[in-house]
């Protein structure tokens, strides 16, 4: 090992280069272990991926969104999540597990609507209901959803707009 002292005082230390038959550094077993060994460091340490369904709220005014999904039960709706002006609300965390989702909104302020084909049942507070059939015998509404079809992708956010034609788009 040897020093070398560079301009404003800093010291340079010079360590000579250790060499194997496979070449400079370490030999192929010691950068196995030492690869071995950071393996959990990267593991732990990455990001986790990020996937869910969102949902953006592009007007200037509180809107009322309610989705619907099918499980191993059958059909659910849930809602209302609020989700105010130039916001977003993730409505299902995690991996998406359906291809198609459903999606109601309301304009709080203005009554305006973001709706479907697809009814489905709809409470006047907080719910979430299993099955989509009989929504008035069982007292709730029946409201039309629309349809998104996500291609079985992990994630997918639908972004709610004044101007229609832009309401909609994927990851």
């Amino acid at each position: 090992m040897k020093t070398q002292m560079l301009s404003h005082g800093v010291s340079l230390i010079i360590v000579p280069q250790r060499y194997s038959k496979y070449g400079r550094g370490l030999s192929r077993y010691g950068l196995r272990a030492f690869l071995a060994l950071l393996a959990p460091v990267f593991y732990f340490s990455a990001p986790a991926a990020y996937a869910d369904f969102r949902v953006c709220n592009g007007t200037a005014n509180l809107v009322g969104v309610a989705i619907g999904y099918r499980t191993e039960k059958g059909w659910v709706s849930e809602g209302w999540w609020q989700v105010p002006a130039s916001a977003c609300a993730t409505l299902i965390e995690g991996e998406l597990q359906s291809r198609y989702y459903y999606l109601y909104a309301e304009d709080a302020a203005r009554g305006g609507r973001w709706a479907g084909d697809i009814n489905m049942c709809v409470a006047e507070d907080e719910f979430k209901i299993l099955g989509v059939n009989d929504c008035y015998a069982r007292g709730y509404q029946k409201m039309g959803f629309k349809e998104y079809d996500t291609g079985r992708q992990g994630s997918w956010m639908v972004q709610l707009s004044d101007t229609p034609g832009t309401q909609e788009s994927q990851n």
